[in-house]
């Protein structure tokens, strides 16, 4: 799956097989096998190129990881104190990229103190100026589907 994340293109057995002995010795039945199992799991989709077949990545390599992560995390009988251990295992540019996910996901989030009450806080992210419908600023708002 790797070489086919990286190059991001429709890729033969033979294509991966060449990158992979640059690496080490492999064989083209093992690459070919691998790639069928992929296809039967679904992590990738194929289709005929004369008389081999081009095997394209379903989804990111981001959207298979966060899949992971939240397999894993949904089977805990305790996902808070999970959750609790991951983090403790991060290291600081991890956890500064969790940082910067959670204002992609939360903007309110980006670590600006909450206003004295009485006074009144910015608009909620679902006020005008997120209506439905409309596009955000900067185009990464959860109406885009990204």
């Amino acid at each position: 799956m790797t070489r086919v994340w990286q190059w991001n293109r429709p890729v033969t057995v033979r294509e991966v097989l060449e990158d992979l002995q640059q690496e080490r010795s492999i064989a083209y039945t093992t690459v070919m096998t691998v790639m069928d199992n992929l296809h039967q799991k679904g992590w990738v989709r194929r289709e005929v190129d004369g008389r081999a077949y081009r095997y394209t990545a379903v989804s990111t390599r981001a959207a298979y990881s966060a899949a992971l992560m939240n397999e894993a995390w949904s089977r805990s009988d305790n996902p808070a104190a999970a959750l609790v251990a991951f983090f403790g295992m991060m290291s600081a540019e991890q956890r500064e990229a969790l940082r910067d996910a959670m204002r992609i996901v939360r903007p309110d989030l980006s670590g600006t103190p909450e206003p004295p009450s009485g006074e009144p806080a910015d608009e909620p992210a679902g006020g005008p100026a997120g209506a439905a419908g409309e596009d955000p600023a900067d185009g990464a708002g959860p109406e885009t589907g990204r």
